[in-house]
């Protein structure tokens, strides 16, 4: 039911926004979704699993959010301190190296600014929780039998793969940017793009565990291409 599992993971965000998550209560998420506690209990398991999902679900938005803006060329990418998704989703040329720059700033900016507004998508992060969330040792522990302690007969959810940390998220948005921008590079110096992309990301990770002005966050992206060659690939 995917309409359902969304909503209540939306009733879920809600919640944790007004509790901490020890006080949120499963009768209420999926009274909140406007679905039964067994609709709940199917979809999930059990509170640790609702957890588990919702923590899922807003990294790899955030991360889908980093993928949308080092898609853009630079002229589409919004600069430092704008909201990305106000920026209109149009077409343009194939960016060129000077581009990196600006597209990883854009894409550093965002993540600042999801930190900021998502404590969950910020303690994956970091590696930092606090007891307003899900105990992150949960996160990696096997999911309870459905129904033991809930009384409802039910399915149990499927093994998940354990939640990325901090160091599986640098690779995974260096990843993605050598993804968006390696077309526009010669073959010969892909091995400094990554470095460079690496280097960047870290450089956004430490920010957002030691906040920074974006401008400033800006300078240090870009600094990290400073030595490259910027010679673009003819099209």
């Amino acid at each position: 039911m995917p309409a359902a599992r969304d909503s209540l993971l939306d009733a879920a965000y809600a919640a944790l926004e007004v509790r901490p998550w020890a006080g949120v209560r499963m009768v209420d998420v999926a009274a909140a979704a406007g679905v039964s506690r067994q609709t709940l209990y199917n979809e999930f398991g059990s509170k640790q699993g609702l957890a588990r999902a919702l923590v899922r679900r807003e990294t790899e938005g955030y991360l889908a959010g980093v993928e949308r803006i080092l898609a853009r060329p630079a002229a589409d990418a919004p600069p430092e301190g704008r909201d990305p998704e106000s920026a209109a989703e149009r077409g343009g040329p194939a960016g060129v190296p000077e581009d990196a720059q600006a597209r990883l700033a854009a894409a550093a900016d965002w993540t600042l600014r999801t930190a900021r507004a998502n404590p969950l998508v910020r303690a994956v992060l970091t590696g930092c929780w606090n007891e307003r969330l899900p105990s992150p040792a949960d996160q990696s522990l096997p999911l309870p039998v459905p129904g033991a302690r809930t009384g409802f007969p039910m399915v149990p959810p499927p093994v998940e793969a354990p939640l990325p940390g901090p160091s599986e998220l640098v690779g995974r948005f260096s990843d993605r940017a050598v993804a968006a921008l390696e077309a526009d590079w010669p073959k010969e110096e892909l091995t400094e793009l990554g470095s460079a992309c690496t280097a960047a990301v870290r450089l956004t990770l430490s920010c957002v565990v030691a906040p920074a002005d974006p401008e400033e966050v800006g300078r240090l992206v870009r600094g990290a291409f400073a030595g490259l060659p910027r010679h673009p690939v003819a099209h």
